[in-house]
């Protein structure tokens, strides 16, 4: 079954939920403020997540309570130890293990997910949802979705959740990769209903605590739609750049200088400056470590394709779409793991 017709409007019901009552409009009430002996939840604890958590754990009161929640395990339990590590002996900065989401939800005045694809995303919100009410709290549980999935799906869960009253779903997907999550300095871009004030500043608060920039887009659906975008251009830019530098060494010139000209000309871009595919040119770039860590392949090519899957459905063309996708799925198949700046690589082994 397609996440498309998984999600569909007709079967949401049976998919996500059983028959929920209304809350108390007094359950529903927004927090504009942090409050002290909170409880924060947290679900994907992958290359991205593992870092956004553990900015958002040192950022939020001491007092309060992160609750996480991974498929690995050992990696949930190293979390839990670094975090301890960090807090030392004054037994605050704590951190829990959730056995399942629907905990994490029903413990978490906010929950945040960083998940890879748009089934994952399906998989926890059904999980959360299909049990009923969640318990009351003192302030409207804030979902909030890092994860880039297909603008369908996100306005589906986003409805999902609202239409049950169960909390907000925002969708708020970020740009920066593990660099960024690493260092705080992600921007979010992401989407949420524009009629309450309140809940846009409360939204942009959290991502505060694991970024330094978030754009509101629009409605449910915005942030996600925003980043394909983005990514698409990311997509292009980097086998651009890629082919570039490709081209200057097999002619003979230094990459390192070569570089420094795109970087000051008009060929500049986040793959040149940031993420140059050239191992040496710059060196916190994943291609100066074998291309490990950063933003994975494999990742972008998904990105691509659901970039292409909504341009299609909105009548959309994307002259260039089509060529991307196919070098990202041959990179994919040789590299698989790394860096997307892989790419260069494959040239060059293209090129022998």
């Amino acid at each position: 079954m397609s996440v498309r017709s998984a999600l569909s409007l007709p079967r949401r019901a049976s998919l996500f939920y059983t028959p929920c009552r209304r809350w108390p409009s007094s359950t529903r009430s927004f927090a504009t403020t942090l409050h002290r002996d909170a409880t924060w939840g947290f679900i994907g604890l992958g290359q991205m997540g593992y870092n956004m958590a553990k900015n958002l754990r040192a950022k939020i009161p001491a007092s309060d309570t992160l609750i996480v929640r991974d498929v690995n395990d050992e990696m949930a339990a190293r979390f839990v130890a670094e975090a301890q590590e960090a807090a030392g002996s004054s037994g605050e900065g704590k951190v829990e293990i959730a056995d399942n989401a629907r905990e994490v939800a029903e413990k978490s005045t906010v929950m945040i997910t960083s998940l890879p694809e748009s089934q994952h995303v399906i998989d926890v919100f059904h999980s959360i949802l299909r049990q009923g009410d969640l318990p009351p709290l003192e302030a409207e549980r804030l979902f909030i979705d890092t994860s880039t999935i297909d603008p369908v799906t996100s306005k589906d869960i986003a409805n999902a959740i609202h239409t049950t009253q169960q909390g907000r779903f925002v969708d708020a997907p970020v740009s920066g990769g593990v660099v960024g999550a690493r260092a705080g300095t992600l921007s979010f871009m992401f989407g949420a209903s524009s009629q309450t004030g309140q809940l846009i500043e409360r939204v942009r608060g959290v991502l505060a605590l694991m970024g330094k920039k978030a754009w509101h887009l629009g409605d449910p659906g915005a942030g996600v739609s925003g980043k394909l975008a983005n990514n698409y251009i990311l997509a292009i830019n980097n086998i651009a750049t890629a082919e570039a530098m490709n081209l200057g060494v097999r002619w003979g010139l230094d990459p390192k200088s070569l570089a420094e000209m795109i970087n000051s000309s008009t060929g500049r871009c986040w793959p040149s400056e940031v993420n140059n595919p050239v191992p040496g040119v710059v060196d916190t770039a994943p291609a100066s470590r074998g291309y490990e860590g950063g933003f994975g392949v494999s990742l972008m090519h998904k990105d691509l394709r659901l970039a292409l899957v909504a341009a299609e459905e909105s009548g959309t063309p994307l002259t260039l779409g089509d060529q991307a996708r196919d070098v990202y799925k041959a990179v994919e198949e040789a590299h698989r793991g790394k860096d997307f700046s892989v790419v260069y690589k494959w040239l060059q082994e293209k090129s022998e």
